[in-house]
């Protein structure tokens, strides 16, 4: 008769999982590499199954492991949604969250507010992890991915943060060489600064205006993978970006920046995602709370829906 696998090494396997890698499994979880591979061995007897293939350059997951961690995943959740049914208050989360956001907005906005969030909440551990591409959030194992942007598959739980929009700019010293723009069809005759970041398409801009839509191809000499140097160029008098209100805000007020068009923008709302299995985490709902109530209080946001 097999034992009950210890919730502990399902964590161990799952991030293996995660990260195909026992090495990076390990600085994950805080703990050695010997130690990682020693709860696999462990794991692999007591279910009689072999779960990975190991070699001397990856990790690869077997038939049974793949049934494994899916059911581990379920497992875990499960486990940890017992453990915060049960506290003392569901109003005070414990244990890790792990949250996923873009490198700029994530460092300039989410990053101070979870340091303010685990003030409030001691008990809570936030491991904030910031990517230049779209994350698959169930995927690859986070909780909670804060994105700006509405394309959202629709599989996935989405509560707006804030609303934001993205908004065409340049530098007065740019304008004084190039002229205003005075229409859209203008851009083409203009150094725009392309972005290719996280969900936007390379080199096309969608903006609307009321109810018209309309989708421009660009150009310019510069560009970039990152936001904050395209908005750093536009300071700098080499072109025309389009870039968020939460981004560029700061320079319009002090007139670094002149916004153009301004009846044209790009709906660019800032949303909270997550898997469907953690729509009734204490830990998610009071993080997705407490950012709305934090981002609200910023100058670039509109009123939450």
């Amino acid at each position: 008769m097999h034992k009950t696998p210890a919730t502990d090494d399902l964590r161990v396997f799952t991030a293996v999982v995660r990260r195909a890698s026992f090495a990076h499994a390990a600085a994950e979880l805080g703990a050695s590499p010997a130690y990682v591979s020693k709860r696999i061995r462990l794991l692999e007897e007591e279910l009689a199954v072999k779960l990975l293939h190991r070699t001397t350059r990856r990790v690869a997951v077997t038939e049974e492991g793949e049934r494994v961690f899916h059911w581990a995943q379920r497992i875990l959740d499960d486990w940890d949604q017992l453990l915060q049914e049960v506290a003392v208050t569901r109003r005070e989360p414990r244990g890790l969250l792990r949250v996923s956001c873009s490198f700029g907005f994530g460092r300039r906005i989410v990053a101070p507010a979870v340091s303010r969030l685990v003030e409030r909440h001691p008990g809570l551990q936030v491991r904030l992890e910031v990517f230049d591409r779209l994350v698959d959030v169930a995927g690859e194992g986070f909780d909670l991915d804060v994105r700006v942007g509405d394309e959202i598959a629709p599989h996935l739980i989405a509560r707006r943060l804030a609303g934001n929009c993205r908004v065409l700019c340049a530098a007065p010293a740019y304008l004084a060489r190039k002229g205003m723009p005075r229409a859209l069809d203008d851009l083409a005759g203009h150094d725009c600064l392309v972005i290719k970041e996280r969900d936007h398409p390379f080199g096309v801009w969608r903006l609307r205006s009321g109810a018209a839509d309309r989708t421009v191809k660009v150009r310019g000499p510069l560009s970039a993978n990152h936001g904050e140097m395209a908005v750093q160029w536009a300071v700098d008098g080499r072109g025309i970006v389009l870039r968020s209100l939460w981004d560029v805000g700061p320079e319009l007020a002090a007139g670094r920046l002149v916004r153009l068009l301004p009846e044209w923008q790009q709906e660019a709302n800032v949303w909270a995602v997550y898997p469907t299995r953690l729509e009734r985490s204490a830990k998610v709902r009071v993080c997705v709370e407490f950012l709305q109530a934090h981002l609200s209080r910023e100058t670039w946001a509109t009123e939450t829906a």
